[in-house]
């Protein structure tokens, strides 16, 4: 009885964990892909937890510092340490970086640019490489987060999960998202700012069918965070009264001025990266050099090590005159540039909040020229931490979310909504980027968004054509050209030269338009060849083909290999351009709305 009973149970094991029933489910059905989402919040809780360890770990062995504290936050009286310890994690990068340069020659691919160009697929294996890079630069005091390794491991595990799983691309979008807001929301303990932190930087957009995995994968991952390790990211704000209309004039004010701040900032990275790739340092020994100013800077304030969480309750706690503020500000600043600049792996996330806060305390000195505001100053930290955030990284509801999670007042939040509100309008009408887009844009990538725009350049040329056309040698007579193409057969007919080189383009109908008494005895095929030098080529994606389709007025072209070879190799039309790019234009706007 005993034996059939386990029997049983283990067969309806295998048909539970049966690939190919599992591949289905979640294919066809939400519940399917929620579950998917639920599996990936539990890799992504235990992926954080576990680069939080690691990285812990190498601040207590690297530093010496107690397995209670927080390292930007720790007295280290020992200046060389300070400054060796992050010319040591530049020479361990450099040395990584120097393997890899001969072993893996692609770029690597971040969950931005996965699911605006890949459909969502990214390399497992370039993911945990970035999380080791990251741990690396964090580990040994990099002024960098571990936010950009988070993200980019648990998304590639939940790409590779998804791909073992055949999902559709959208579908794969989709968990590429899950992974993100698990990893955010474990990071903070904040699970609504890990899911629209998927919806407005890794996914670019929210849609009903989006909503369930992926605030199940955050959920879980806060669960799972919570159950393998202590700490929670709060900021206790005290008590001020309730907020008046008066306090969001000096609240929108601060939005703009971290606006613009932000700017500085991601331009300032952006020319530390420009000024490393003019020399002629090697990449290899960039960390090195860069860790050795950060070392330096370490010297003046360890609170600009590593990612600054210490720092930033420990500024929060305590009254800091104006001078402290502005030169901790400037150290911080610099050190993340250069930090990222020189190339350590990492992010500005957390970065970003902790200036923000030290520009809304430095703005609480303002306070008294606003006659009827009643903020504290620990607001106006919370305040300026979500709008320079914004500034970086973009995402309003994202850091709307992560002050009403981190301080647990909702007329805070409202506030706070004002300001970075205000502050994302300035950077996108004035620059236009957020941190990760500004960085594509100088690679040459015109990705504003984790939106789906990939799907248009996979739609090219060569997949659209057809490779059955008809040709004819450029220097036949007009009578051998109507024996060998009457009218009726054909539409069109590609010329070539001898050396089966791109000619031109004859309409049939055209030469047989007049008849044959009225015709020019003194016409040839030459008068009758159009569009010679209007073609298409094979990697051309469907917007460009469409451009030269309405250019050069024709209803086709040819197509050939490329510019000089200029070999045959199909012909493409409007109509068949425009009717697939139509299709897959209804297909995204029906994946927005649910119907798919």
């Amino acid at each position: 009885m005993l034996m059939k009973l386990d029997r049983r149970r283990l067969r309806a094991l295998r048909i539970f964990f049966d690939p190919g029933r599992l591949r289905a489910l979640t294919r066809r059905s939400e519940v399917g892909l929620s579950l998917a989402g639920a599996v990936v919040g539990i890799a992504s809780g235990l992926a954080v937890t576990g680069m939080s360890f690691v990285s812990n770990e190498l601040h207590q062995l690297v530093f010496g510092i107690a397995d209670s504290e927080r390292l930007s936050s720790s007295v280290i009286d020992d200046k060389m340490l300070l400054l060796t310890a992050p010319v040591i994690g530049g020479v361990l990068l450099g040395l990584l970086l120097f393997v890899l340069a001969k072993r893996r020659k692609k770029p690597m691919v971040d969950p931005i640019e996965a699911n605006a160009l890949h459909g969502g697929r990214l390399s497992l294996t370039d993911s945990i490489i970035v999380a080791v890079q990251n741990l690396i630069s964090n580990g040994f005091g990099a002024s960098v987060g571990l936010e950009a390794g988070y993200t980019q491991l648990a998304a590639g595990i939940a790409s590779k999960f998804g791909l073992k799983l055949q999902l559709r691309r959208s579908d794969l979008r989709i968990l590429v998202g899950c992974g993100a807001a698990g990893a955010i929301a474990a990071a903070f303990n904040a699970p609504l700012t890990g899911a629209f932190y998927a919806f407005e930087l890794i996914i670019g957009t929210y849609t009903i069918v989006s909503l369930t995995p992926v605030v199940v994968s955050a959920l879980v991952s806060t669960l799972i965070a919570r159950l393998l390790a202590e700490g929670d990211f709060t900021i206790d704000i005290g008590s001020f009264g309730s907020v008046v209309p008066a306090d969001y004039v000096p609240a929108l004010l601060l939005g703009v001025f971290c606006a613009g701040v932000g700017i500085l900032l991601m331009q300032g990275v952006a020319f530390v990266e420009e000024l490393a790739r003019k020399s002629s340092i090697a990449p290899p020994f960039r960390p090195a050099l860069g860790g050795i100013i950060v070392g330096l800077l370490a010297m003046i304030s360890p609170q600009v090590l590593s990612a600054g969480h210490g720092a930033l309750h420990l500024n929060l706690s305590r009254d800091v005159t104006m001078p402290s503020l502005i030169s901790l500000f400037l150290l911080k600043s610099l050190a993340s540039a250069i930090s990222i600049g020189s190339g350590f792996r990492g992010g500005l996330f957390f970065a970003s909040l902790f200036m923000g806060a030290l520009l809304g305390k430095l703005f609480a000195y303002c306070g008294p020229y606003f006659a009827d505001a009643t903020l504290t100053p620990v607001i106006y930290a919370v305040v300026g931490m979500s709008s320079l955030a914004v500034a970086v990284i973009g995402g309003p509801l994202t850091m709307t979310f992560l002050a009403l999670e981190i301080t647990g007042d909702f007329p805070i939040t409202a506030l706070v909504l004002a300001a970075v509100i205000t502050s994302s309008l300035v950077v996108r009408s004035t620059f236009g980027y957020s941190f990760a887009t500004w960085r594509f844009h100088l690679r040459g990538e015109s990705i504003r968004s984790a939106h789906d725009v990939g799907w248009i350049r996979n739609l090219t040329v060569d997949k659209l054509m057809r490779a059955d056309v008809k040709t004819a040698k450029a220097g036949i007579s007009l009578e051998e050209f109507k024996k060998a193409f009457p009218i009726g057969s054909t539409q069109r007919v590609i010329l070539v030269e001898e050396n089966d080189k791109y000619a031109g383009l004859v309409l049939v109908p055209e030469i047989y338009a007049n008849p044959t008494d009225v015709q020019d005895e003194s016409q040839t095929l030459a008068d009758f060849v159009r569009y010679r030098n209007d073609f298409l080529q094979p990697q051309m994606n469907a917007r460009q083909a469409a451009a030269i389709f309405d250019k050069s007025e024709s209803e086709a072209l040819a197509v050939v290999n490329n510019l000089i070879e200029r070999k045959v190799i199909g012909q493409l039309s409007e109509s068949h351009t425009l009717r697939r790019y139509s299709e897959e234009l209804d297909r995204r706007r029906r994946e927005v709305s649910g119907e798919i």
